[in-house]
């Protein structure tokens, strides 16, 4: 992303970590997700100079290390959907016994976006679930748990998809919507050549936390870039 742009975010998730109102907060968040979402239809625009031309979609390999890899690897393929991106899960990672790796297929400005907000995504469920006390009438507190991840990344991935319907609504170009069909399809074909066969799978909750996860997912900052840029459970990994 454009450093302007990602010195706006920083600014703007520095005002909502000082405060302590929740109004305050959620308006803060609200504007650096839009922000991030109008940088995604920003790029839809052919830059100046040379090797501004047609542009082809890439691809990276997240790995999430245990525990709750599934769950991890859940966020990361909500928030890449959400930025445009296609995201498949490809089964557990030969190095970490218990991990697993998601392959994402995308441009490279909207794979720059999921890797910044997954990254701090993951963080932020990673301390939300520290806190997590299982009520006392749960049956299973891992049952609760892993129910709460999940709706944790539903949450989230509803409010990054209501960013981006927002930004390509108010996007000055006429075509823009074209534009992103024709680039779905790009990204769907590039899909295709490398994994012919794809199977879907929905997950399946069995606890009583969906609620309180979806409601963390609410207050969740859906822009930080940085906390040192990367943490050791999300390797991207150029193919």
């Amino acid at each position: 992303m454009r450093e302007r742009t990602l010195e706006r975010v920083r600014k703007l998730l520095a005002k909502a970590e000082r405060t302590d109102n929740e109004h305050e907060r959620a308006t803060f968040m609200a504007a650096a997700s839009a922000l991030m979402a109008k940088h995604g239809i920003d790029t839809l625009a052919p830059g100046p100079g040379p090797g501004s031309g047609r542009r082809v979609p890439g691809d990276r390999i997240v790995t999430l290390s245990a525990p709750w890899a599934r769950e991890k690897a859940r966020l990361v393929s909500l928030v890449a959907q959400a930025v445009r991106c296609r995201p498949l899960l490809i089964g557990a990672s030969a190095a970490d016994c218990g991990g697993q790796r998601v392959h994402v297929f995308g441009f490279a400005a909207d794979l720059e976006r999921a890797d910044v907000l997954a990254t701090s995504l993951l963080l932020q469920m990673a301390s939300g679930l520290a806190g997590v006390r299982p009520p006392r009438d749960a049956v299973s507190a891992r049952a609760y748990r892993r129910s709460w991840l999940l709706g944790f990344a539903d949450e989230v991935y509803r409010l990054l998809c209501e960013a981006e319907r927002r930004a390509e609504a108010e996007a000055p170009a006429a075509g823009t919507a074209l534009v992103l069909a024709d680039r779905r399809a790009e990204v769907e074909r590039a899909v295709a050549a490398r994994y012919p066969r794809v199977r879907m799978s929905v997950p399946r909750t069995s606890g009583t936390g969906y609620r309180d996860g979806a409601a963390a997912g609410r207050r969740a900052d859906l822009g930080r870039p940085r906390m040192g840029g990367r943490v050791a459970a999300l390797s991207w990994e150029p193919c």
